[in-house]
């Protein structure tokens, strides 16, 4: 057997269960790209995690304020701004060498974060990680919008989101014991940065999307590739301003209306419900494994019903969800709402980035990718700040998450203006421009 034949032999993607399983199964080359680029996201959920997570034992290391947590996160996102010109990059260079220099960058930076002296330190080391992180999950999500075949793009992205965030579980894990680590918090910064080192390495296997392949054979040369690109980012706003603004707008109310209160989730455990660290990763190992399987599901669902009304469904849940879990009531089992609510959150995030990165060419998709990133993280930074004003005047976290939490219903309605790439090549929902 010739070594094409074997690469688009399909195999049954075993390591997951029956259930959750791609529908027809996967190639050889698909499957190995997903494994080399979904193993990763999964530990850079972990090390987005760890902050939220440990927030009260960094607070209390680098004397940073209460009203000043929020904010601490916003100054961490400027990252997104160098994130974006990796990213934007990569439609010059390609997704497999940019791949290559991001994990390693995030690893770096990971380690890094763990001697952080002040808290100055502990920001501009968070800044670099995120930087490179950032980065990594735009290209991941591009990569397999272009290497999968279009009848399970939805599950290939709600797989990938789900991995991402299966790492946040696996951080929960290490946090319960960070009362017995040797140098707390620290130490889940270096278990971290260990993985990615390792992932870094592996990832010399993973090969170049066919579809960037192609469009490189017309531009051979670095200074007809920039061209081309600002060209095509030109031409994006004046073929595609309809699809641009509505990605734009959905990722921005998204960002601005969950973000606050997918942040500050367990440190409101901690601190109004009394949650323990290893009574909070009691509540997320099972929670969130049930939220990553129904995630799974959801983006298998949305390549049957459509990618707008499974995102919407999400927005509702979420939104939901998070306004139950922070009401400021103390019920039995109010504690449980987290899990639906982290549920549509995972289901809406994902299937964002899945429509960024399917409804535009692959001339300027990571650029998009990157654009619609940023726009979410700059407006979750701005939410984050606000938090921290309306923490003041209510004294509560919970009440401040909420009042921002009502931007949801704008990324909803956005999202319905969109057109529906359920089951459509590439190709088919957008044209791909020629070349000379």
């Amino acid at each position: 057997m010739s070594q094409d034949a074997d690469e688009d032999r399909i195999v049954k993607v075993s390591w997951l269960p029956p259930g959750l399983r791609p529908p027809g199964g996967m190639s050889v080359r698909q499957e190995r790209v997903f494994l080399l680029v979904g193993v990763a996201m999964l530990f850079a959920g972990y090390d987005m995690n760890v902050f939220g997570l440990a927030a009260p034992q960094i607070q209390a290391s680098l004397g940073i304020p209460e009203d000043k947590l929020s904010l601490t996160l916003s100054f961490i996102r400027i990252a997104t701004l160098g994130a974006l010109v990796l990213a934007w990059s990569a439609d010059l260079v390609g997704r497999r060498r940019l791949l290559l220099i991001t994990i390693f960058g995030q690893a770096l930076g990971t380690l890094a974060t763990a001697f952080a002296q002040d808290y100055s330190q502990f920001v501009w080391c968070q800044i670099v990680t995120r930087m490179f992180g950032y980065a990594e999950e735009m290209l991941c999500y591009v990569v397999i919008a272009e290497e999968v075949a279009a009848a399970a793009r939805g599950w290939s992205t709600g797989t990938l989101a789900a991995m991402n965030y299966l790492g946040g579980g696996v951080a929960s894990l290490a946090f319960a014991a960070v009362t017995l680590l040797p140098y707390g918090w620290r130490s889940l910064y270096i278990i971290g940065s260990l993985p990615l080192f390792l992932i870094a390495y592996m990832r010399q296997r993973l090969p170049e999307t066919q579809r960037f392949e192609l469009r490189e054979q017309h531009l051979t040369k670095l200074s007809s590739r920039i061209a081309a690109v600002v060209e095509q980012t030109r031409l994006l706003a004046h073929e595609y301003p309809g699809r641009l603004t509505g990605i734009l707008i959905a990722a921005a109310a998204f960002g601005f209306a969950v973000w606050p209160a997918e942040f500050l989730w367990p440190k409101y455990l901690q601190s109004e419900f009394g949650f323990k660290p290893y009574q909070t990763t009691l509540l997320i190992i099972p929670g969130g494994l049930l939220a990553v399987a129904f995630n799974i599901l959801a983006g298998r669902l949305s390549d049957r019903i459509g990618r707008r009304i499974t995102a919407v469904a999400g927005c509702t849940i979420s939104m939901l969800g998070f306004g139950a879990f922070y009401s400021g009531l103390h019920l039995p089992y109010l504690p449980l709402t987290w899990i639906p609510a982290f549920m549509g959150f995972l289901i809406a995030d994902a299937l964002i980035a899945g429509l960024s990165a399917e409804l535009v060419p692959t001339a300027y998709r990571a650029t998009v990718s990157g654009l619609r990133y940023l726009t979410a993280i700059l407006a979750g930074a701005v939410s984050l700040a606000l938090e921290g004003l309306l923490y003041n005047v209510f004294h509560t976290h919970g009440l401040a998450v909420l009042v921002l939490m009502g931007a949801m219903p704008i990324a909803m309605i956005a999202l319905l203006t969109l057109p529906e790439p359920a089951g459509l090549s590439l190709e088919q929902i957008s044209e791909e421009p020629g070349y000379a």
